[in-house]
């Protein structure tokens, strides 16, 4: 009867609700966290628990402060697996992920992930205005704040164009977006915290190369102070990276700038060379 499985429902529910979840902060952390200096990947070694997939293997890479990097991969690489370890999503098996020297396993895990912007693939858009997602979890936010960001995330024409601008509400209950909408008001709700770390975690498949060279180009200046990270199966060829690592299989297998992987004439080589073949014959 539905009775009877609207009780097992909430019995599984219960379960799940009395998880203790695995990740924790420590006892002793502070409140707060300083994100400004170097993130530290040291010889890391990680299998997902729910499936067993070796992710990545003896990984080493350090960011210094104010870089931006490019993390290249095919799907299932262990590319993301990079970003989920760095806000803790999930504890590597061996090694470990340090930011300004500080393992993150004692930072506070709170301070942590405000501290570091993740603009995530699939993109979750609550029954809300567009300002209220675009300033979805900041205390206080006001309207200057929020056409800032969306004007950074080359969204602000268009969210102009909607029926009531601003104030549209979209989600379940509301306008529906394009894929690529959602993506760049979520690329808005993450520079509008001011964050001194971000993560994109490919987050641009949704959009034509055209608008994608326009969201890489306006992202450049917000970016100017920031630590960002760029995780991504395509080449941005507009944007000046400080390294580009490529991981295959849980390793890197090529790492360096924009013209020394085109010296490799490797993978990087090859992929920007179909790239630009695609990109000119469209």
């Amino acid at each position: 009867s539905m009775v009877q499985r609207a009780a097992a429902s909430q019995k599984r529910l219960n379960e799940f609700l009395q998880t203790e979840p695995l990740i924790q902060t420590p006892e002793n952390a502070g409140e707060k966290a300083d994100l400004s200096g170097d993130i530290v990947f040291n010889d890391i070694s990680f299998t997902y628990p729910h499936t067993g997939i070796k992710a990545l293997s003896h990984f080493s890479l350090t960011i210094k402060k104010g870089e931006k990097v490019l993390i290249l991969g095919r799907t299932g690489s262990g590319k993301s697996t990079v970003a989920q370890l760095l806000l803790r999503f999930y504890d590597a098996d061996d090694g470990s992920v340090s930011i300004t020297g500080k393992d993150v396993k004692n930072i506070n895990l709170k301070a942590l992930r405000n501290g570091i912007s993740y603009v995530p693939q699939d993109v979750f858009l609550f029954s809300d205005t567009v300002a209220g997602n675009i300033s979805f979890g900041l205390e206080n936010s006001n309207e200057e704040m929020v056409i800032r960001a969306a004007k950074a995330a080359s969204i602000h024409k268009e969210i102009e164009t909607l029926q009531h601008g601003y104030d549209t509400v979209v989600g379940e209950r509301g306008v529906t977006l394009s894929g690529g909408q959602k993506q760049r008001i979520s690329i808005a709700r993450a520079l509008i915290k001011e964050p001194q770390i971000m993560v994109f975690d490919d987050c641009l498949s949704a959009v034509d190369a055209k608008t994608e060279n326009q969201i890489i180009n306006s992202l450049y200046t917000v970016l100017e102070n920031k630590t960002a990270i760029l995780i991504t199966h395509r080449i941005f060829t507009v944007f000046n990276f400080d390294q580009v690592i490529i991981i295959d299989d849980g390793k890197i297998i090529e790492q360096g700038t924009h013209h020394e992987l085109l010296a490799l004439n490797g993978y990087y080589a090859e992929l920007y060379q179909l790239q630009t073949n695609q990109e000119t014959a469209a």
